[in-house]
């Protein structure tokens, strides 16, 4: 009894830690860049006023509400407008400026910053893009978010489409949400490259788009990785899986696959505004590019990864000195170097192994089953004293079905020497380094058997 609540003890330490962890486990800071329209055209008239009025309105209410958010301390807003310093004509494509930078506690700024914009100018949306490069200072743990504002499309030479991915890929910033105003159907499709667009076509859309776009931005979401066996149930773990951003190529989060303690696949909170490459180390290793996690939805993600055990061997008195090269049937790139006296986990399929005794020995086809072990022994080596009386050049042979087979190289510096070799019919052949004509070489055949202990005299 004494000892079950010692075990019941130290389960629930062991579950209170591990919550503990991951409450400990920081998040990244949030930083989200409002890059708004003040070109003239915000002039045009919507429903109930001008696009600039009611954009200024409704932005200050969302603002209003991100009020207790931001006081957490893990979220930081800043504002980049263009259009609104220069009037056209002439159209200046350099009429971009970040009005207001990162910051704690500074939505007022914002909100009155927004209140005093009057539209002028042009559309500079590539340009205003580039210059948000600088606008994120450098944080070792960030999510950079842009969120684009805007009634027009570019109306410079750039191209919105090559900067948002450039800065995607560099990750810098993740990919843009934009919030078309009042945009003709025509224009619509030219801001799907640049990020995920939002078409609000009236006042209550736009206010609900804006709502979404937050949301999503400040909101992580669960999911869970299922590592199916051969019958498709999500029973494989304890495998190391690292995940990448798919458009930078950055890690993101690397951990080991774990199953809770229903025997469930581990909850993650992934970053749903991410599309991830996944790579789970089994050997060889799965990889699934391009997974979508959904805003809001607990997603599965599943990867096929039945696995078996090989178990490899030998005598355990030589265990430690044996390694097998392990490939994929058919090819020659090394998958792995197993030790003997060791079992390891690999994906079921075929395989071809070179065992590193003396001589090797080569097994091709072997296959490994799913949820199965598959044991491959050797016997037991016999020890091999060669002594030569003097030294000189040499080699020992196997015999195979087709000739002899090289094993090994015989010193030129010493008059005995000893292998392990494996079972067999065997040939030396010796010259002494004083004999300067081929006719004084000598051979010698021998047999090993499993264990044996064998002297090869060589006069």
């Amino acid at each position: 009894m004494k000892q079950f609540a010692t075990i019941l003890t130290l389960f629930f330490f062991t579950v209170l830690q591990a919550q503990t962890d991951q409450q400990e486990k920081k998040s990244p800071l949030t930083r989200i860049l409002f890059v708004f329209d003040g070109s003239q055209s915000m002039y045009g008239r919507w429903e109930s006023g001008a696009k600039i009025d009611v954009a200024q309105r409704l932005m200050g209410q969302m603002l209003d509400s991100l009020q207790g958010i931001q006081a957490d301390g893990n979220f930081q807003l800043a504002l980049r407008v263009y259009g609104h310093q220069k009037p056209v004509p002439p159209q200046d494509c350099s009429d971009t400026r970040l009005e207001v930078p990162f910051g704690n506690g500074n939505i007022y700024k914002i909100k009155r910053v927004l209140k005093t914009i009057k539209p002028k100018g042009t559309t500079p949306i590539a340009g205003s893009l580039m210059k948000s490069e600088n606008d994120f200072p450098p944080c070792k743990d960030c999510r950079n978010i842009i969120i684009l504002i805007t009634d027009g499309v570019e109306a410079c030479d750039g191209d919105p489409c090559i900067v948002s991915k450039r800065l995607q890929k560099k990750g810098i910033i993740l990919k843009p949400f934009v919030i078309g105003i009042g945009l003709e159907d025509d224009f619509k499709d030219s801001f799907e490259c640049v990020g995920t667009y939002f078409d609000a076509s009236d006042e209550n859309t736009f206010k609900n788009v804006l709502g979404v776009v937050i949301s999503q931005a400040l909101d992580n979401t669960t999911a869970q990785i299922n590592l199916l066996d051969i019958t498709g149930k999500p029973t494989e773990t304890n495998v190391p899986i690292i995940l990448y951003d798919h458009t930078s190529g950055k890690v993101k989060d690397a951990f080991v696959h774990t199953l809770n303690y229903k025997g469930q696949p581990d909850t993650l909170v992934l970053d749903p505004l991410i599309v991830y490459d996944m790579e789970i180390h089994t050997l060889p290793p799965v990889r699934v590019d391009s997974v979508i996690i959904f805003s809001g939805t607990h997603t599965h993600i599943g990867a096929n990864t039945p696995q078996g055990n090989l178990e490899l061997r030998a005598s355990p008195r030589i265990t430690q000195s044996i390694t097998c090269v392990v490939k994929p049937a058919g090819r020659e790139e090394i998958l792995h170097v197993q030790d003997f006296g060791t079992t390891q986990r690999y994906l079921s399929g075929t395989y071809d192994l070179e065992i590193l005794t003396l001589p090797r020995i080569i097994q091709k086809g072997v296959h490994i089953k799913a949820s199965a072990k598959t044991t491959i022994a050797i016997p037991p080596p016999g020890r091999v004293t060669i002594q030569t009386g003097v030294s000189g050049f040499g080699s020992v042979f196997v015999q195979r079905e087709q000739g002899y087979e090289w094993v090994v190289d015989l010193s030129n510096s010493s008059e005995r020497q000893v292998f392990q070799l494996q079972p067999g019919q065997y040939k030396v052949i010796f010259r002494s380094k004083f004999a300067q004509e081929t006719a004084y070489s000598k051979s010698k055949e021998f047999r090993v058997s499993p264990g044996s202990s064998t002297i090869v005299k060589i006069k």
